[in-house]
């Protein structure tokens, strides 16, 4: 069993279909092995999950990120109507969040283009930014 999930996780890309699902049921080593940044977190805007690829592209350890507010404290660049609006709506409408936009990261750095999908289900408690610094 634990083979089927490590060859499963493998498999697991920035653009697979009905991500949130398969996000949420991974583990924190899944989540490091991944090759895009992940960023979990809960209704409050803590960070809930923060994988080992957007902790070294971010340049942030995990441990200064966890129990966070993520668009007022770790990435307050996201702190507008393309990002975390778009979650507010999906939650005030109950309905699934799922779109990818290309995006500039700018906090602490020097400007980045990315890809960020943004995505949310209202059966989990765990919202995801994901990163592709690939974009």
């Amino acid at each position: 069993m634990k083979n089927e999930l490590m060859s499963d996780m493998l498999t697991v890309s920035f653009d697979q279909p009905s991500i949130a699902s398969l996000l949420h049921a991974l583990s924190g080593p899944e989540l490091d092995s991944l090759d895009f940044g992940v960023i979990g977190f809960d209704d409050t805007t803590a960070v809930v999950a923060y994988n080992a690829f957007e902790s070294t592209a971010a340049g942030l350890r995990r441990e200064s990120v966890v129990g966070r507010a993520l668009f007022t404290v770790v990435a307050p660049c996201m702190n507008n109507y393309l990002v975390a609006q778009r979650f507010e709506d999906a939650e005030a409408s109950g309905k699934a969040l799922d779109e990818t936009i290309d995006y500039v990261l700018t906090l602490r750095m020097r400007p980045v283009k990315v890809a960020l999908r943004l995505v949310a289900d209202p059966s989990t408690a765990t919202r995801y930014v994901l990163v592709s610094r690939s974009a």
